[in-house]
């Protein structure tokens, strides 16, 4: 009844890693909080931020600190976005 977990596998027979943060395009104000985020090839506003919160990890590897917002967009979707404070980047990651 109860077998192995599954696990990811790409066409080459690889395990893939799920959920990885994809690149985003977001315009930040001078406090470095979301007010736009690319959307395909258009941009959407920000109307709210629903949560933020952030994530410092790993100091003894490779050091992880994150800026998260959960924010709602024009068109009503909900994305998680994120601020790499040490890479400076911005990034998406679905839940």
């Amino acid at each position: 009844m109860f077998g192995k977990p599954m696990t990811p596998i790409d066409e080459a027979g690889a395990i893939r890693l799920l959920n990885q943060p994809q690149p985003a395009v977001v315009e930040a104000d001078e406090r470095n909080l979301p007010r736009w985020v690319g959307v395909g090839t258009s941009r959407q506003r920000v109307t709210r931020i629903v949560d933020v919160w952030r994530i410092d990890d790993e100091w003894w590897r490779t050091p992880l600190s994150r800026r998260y917002f959960l924010v709602a967009l024009e068109d009503g979707v909900i994305r998680t976005i994120f601020h790499d404070l040490i890479g400076g980047g911005w990034f998406e990651q679905s839940y």
